[in-house]
Order: structure tokens, then sequence, then C-alpha cells
């Protein structure tokens, strides 16, 4: 019984010296981050600025119009009277079809108008020579009556034989298969020697109109509401008549552009050089937006917009893709920020530290108390986050110096220094971000 009483006191003993040395422990860490000198960070001031976004979607491009060249006669081609891949105008003869048969048929409709010509010639006569001896009973009425219906018996066989020489006249034409627009002309088909015929469903050709040529892209139905949404509410305006407009990337990543001479501002002039030469500049294309499709596809959940763009150069070919950067619209008053400094908290949600300001300071530094505060982002603009909700113009937050930031812990902060806004937001954010990039830019 003695024995267990003192191991109990020796226990106790143990316990009491341990909880002391905790407590010597935590007022010696106090103490530690008392002395410790309060850590400096740079901040950065929010400044909403005006900003024209941009959306950027993948799509294809196609031919502003497309026409299958078919003959309207049968028979067997003579000559191909183009090279294929080049531009051809509208009513250039591509084809000539063998004449002969559709000649001759021509020649015999125009024998047969000339014969119902002068058959009407003699009816006429015979008409007009009745109707003077018919009223002194030289001829009799039935006669008479018979000469006026012979007249126009001739007189309707030249107009069927008119028609008759028009039909062949066309057919004879149909034989030389012209272009039915102006475009670029592909392969043909068929070569000389070869029997087509009337209507057949496999066209001789196909000539495409490449300029301009039209881009078609889908957006999400979901991405159109937010932005019918943002229009009404205001937060996003019309730039004016350039808000419907869009540029191009090729497939290469490169942009679409075009050269240009360049003019004078003032007379309108073209700018010569100092050898007389035409002084150009590369400029991009521009596309103007056409049409959305009326319904959503409901497989994808995806409507459709098009685009025209010019295509001077012939650079752009149906079947080509192509990543268009269309306009949606001016925030006026846009708050950016850069990537660096956003971080996440524990549920994932995008985090900044606001800097509250804070009486007294020491040597010229101000004091500040960092706030966690979550925010809302948009999209990625460059190596910035637009941010939709959670900071106002005016507020400060701490654009480097992150790591440095305890918990209820004052810091000292100094204002952003020329090219730390930059270079910020060119650093990697490293796991940091917020959210995947949807592929919107300015």
């Amino acid at each position: 019984m003695v024995r267990n009483s003192r191991n109990i006191l020796s226990a106790n003993g143990v316990f009491l010296l341990a909880l002391l040395l905790a407590f010597s422990l935590t007022a010696c860490d106090e103490q530690a981050q008392q002395e410790r000198p309060l850590a400096t960070v740079t901040y950065l001031e929010i400044v909403p600025e005006k900003l024209t976004l941009t959306t950027e979607l993948s799509g294809r491009t196609s031919a502003f119009m497309v026409s299958e060249v078919r003959p309207q006669v049968g028979g067997i081609i003579q000559k191909r009277l183009f090279t294929e891949g080049t531009d051809v105008q509208q009513g250039d003869v591509l084809y000539q079809i063998d004449p002969s048969l559709f000649q001759a048929a021509y020649d015999n409709a125009l024998a047969a108008l000339q014969r119902a010509e002068a058959n009407v010639k003699s009816a006429i006569l015979l008409a007009q020579r009745y109707e003077k001896v018919v009223k002194l009973r030289a001829v009799s009425k039935q006669e008479y009556d018979d000469a006026v219906a012979g007249q126009g018996r001739a007189e309707a066989e030249v107009a069927a034989a008119k028609a008759a020489l028009d039909s062949a006249r066309i057919n004879l034409e149909y034989t030389k298969v012209t272009a039915p627009v102006s475009g670029r002309i592909g392969r043909s088909t068929v070569t000389p020697g070869a029997l087509v015929t009337q209507n057949q469903p496999n066209p001789l050709g196909t000539i495409q109109q490449l300029d301009p040529i039209y881009v078609d892209v889908t957006q999400s139905s979901m991405e159109l509401l937010r932005l019918k949404k943002a229009y009404a509410s205001g937060a996003l305006t019309s730039s004016g008549e350039g808000a419907m407009q869009a540029t191009l990337k090729l497939e290469d990543g490169s942009a679409y552009t075009t050269r240009v001479a360049r003019k004078d501002p003032a007379t309108g002039r073209t700018l010569k050089d100092a050898d007389g030469r035409d002084i150009v500049e590369v400029v991009p294309v521009i596309g103007s937006l056409k049409f959305s499709e009326v319904a959503v596809e409901p497989s994808t959940g995806v409507v459709t917009i098009r685009a025209v763009f010019p295509n001077p150069d012939g650079i752009l070919l149906p079947g080509m893709y192509v990543r268009a950067v269309l306009e949606e619209g001016v925030d006026e008053n846009a708050v950016l920020i850069p990537q660096k400094t956003v971080v996440r908290n524990n549920k994932g949600l995008p985090v900044v530290q606001v800097l509250q300001k804070q009486e007294g300071g020491d040597g010229g530094k101000e004091r500040y108390l960092p706030e966690a505060r979550v925010i809302g982002v948009d999209r990625a603009v460059g190596h910035e986050w637009l941010v939709r909700e959670g900071l106002k113009a005016g507020e400060r937050i701490v654009l480097v110096g992150l790591q440095s930031i305890a918990s209820n812990r004052p810091v000292y902060a100094e204002p952003e220094n020329a090219g730390d806004k930059a270079k910020a937001g060119a650093s990697d954010v490293s796991g940091n971000t917020p959210g995947a990039s949807d592929g919107k830019s300015r």
C-alpha cells in the first residue's frame, strides 16, 4: 500500500514538471514572437480600368459560296479549257462538249422557221385577196373563212418554229460549259473524251468563292447566357460598330495579317520611303460577326457563330482550323490583379491578402494587418486575373511578401515600385491559381 502511494506521487510529480515546462516554452515562444521584427511587404492599390473583353473560340473556315459544275446537255468532252486550282470568272468556258449534233439541230430548226415564215406570207396574201372579193360574191364566205384560218395556222407555225430555234440555240450554247460563279476551281473529275449526260449527279468540278470566306466557331449556350446577363446588368457595354468585330489566329498560332500601304492621316496619300517605294505595314485582318445559330445543339449544348473575313491573299482555305478572337464588350471598371497575389484556402476558394491600416509606424513605414479575403475571379487576362467580386477601388492587397505573413500579426507595407506588378504577374503561380484559364483574353 505504501509502495503504490509512492508510485502515484512520483507520477504526479512528473506530470506537474512536464506541465510547467510546456508553460515555460509557450511563454518563451510568445516573447520571441513579440521581439521578432515585423515583416515588410509590398502592396498593390486597386485601381479599376477600362478593359475590352474578348473570347477566343476554335472553328473552321468554309467557302463563302460553293458551286458544282454540271453539264446541261449530254455528249463527249472535247476540251478542258481551265487549269485546276486557278481562279475563274463567272461566264468563263470550262469545258467544250462536241457540238455537232446540236449544231445540226439548230440548223434544222432555223430552216423550219424560214419555211414557216414563207408559208405565212402566202397565207396572208390569200386572206387579203379573199377579203376584197368576198363582198362581190366572187368567193364563198366559207372559202374566205378558210383563208383567214390558214393565215392563223401559218402564224402559229412561225411562233412554234421560233421557240424550237430558241431551244436548239440554248442547247448549242450549253455545249460550252461555263463557270456559274467566280472563284477558285478545284480538280476536274473528267478528261477530254469522257461521256457526260445532262444533269448528271457527279459534278465535273467545284468552284469555291474564297474572298471573302466564312469562319464558323462554336460557343456554349451557358457562355452566351452569361454575356446577355452582363449586358443587361450594365457590367459590359458595347464598344460601338466595332463590337461585332473579330480577328484570327492560324493553325500555327500566328496572327492572320495582311500588308497594306501606310497612309498620311492628314492627306490620305500613300507614304513613300527614301527610294520612292510605298511604305507598307502589317496589320491584322478584321472580320465581322454575321449571325449565331437560332437553336442550341442538344448533344453538345453549343451554338454556331459565323464571321466573315476578307481573304485577298488566299491564305485561308476551306476546312482550315483557326481560332477566332471575338469582342464581347467593354468593362468600364475592370479590376485586374497579378496571378501571384491569389492563393487558395482550405476550401479551394481564391483568396487575396487585403491590408487594413493600423495606427503607428516605425521609421516612416506604415503598419497594416493582413486580412485573408475570398474573391471571385472571372478569367485570365494575360498574366493577371479579372476579379468579378470581392475587391473595391482604393483597397490594397499584398503584391510581394505573401510567404512572410503570419496569422493575426501586423506587417509593414510599402507601395509597389515600377515594374513590381509586371514581375509579379509574370511569375509562375506554382499551383495557387484560382482556376484554369478558359481560353479568353483581352
